[in-house]
């Protein structure tokens, strides 16, 4: 009888019950994060593009000053820690 009955039915899960009644199942925390850091990622990227776009200096000055900051902060980051603490007490 179970048999029969499963034949005649449709395949039912979860999700179409839950919709029947207008309800939704709960969200993972992973699917509503997701979203959020593309969302910050564009405008992080939209940020950066338009700071550039809109600097004071011609394009060949300014990527020069970036790779020289870049570059002290490659080089700064593997300097010892009392090295940095000495330089900043006397800032």
């Amino acid at each position: 009888m179970w048999r029969q009955l499963r034949k005649n039915l449709p395949e039912v899960d979860k999700d179409d019950i839950l919709e029947m009644v207008g309800l939704e199942s709960r969200r993972s925390s992973a699917e509503r994060m997701v979203p959020a850091l593309a969302l910050f990622g564009a405008g992080v990227l939209l940020g950066v593009g338009l700071g550039l776009m809109l600097a004071p200096k011609p394009g060949r000055e300014l990527r020069d000053d970036l790779r020289e900051r870049l570059g002290k902060g490659a080089n700064g980051a593997a300097e010892p820690k009392a090295a940095t603490e000495s330089s900043a007490r006397t800032v």
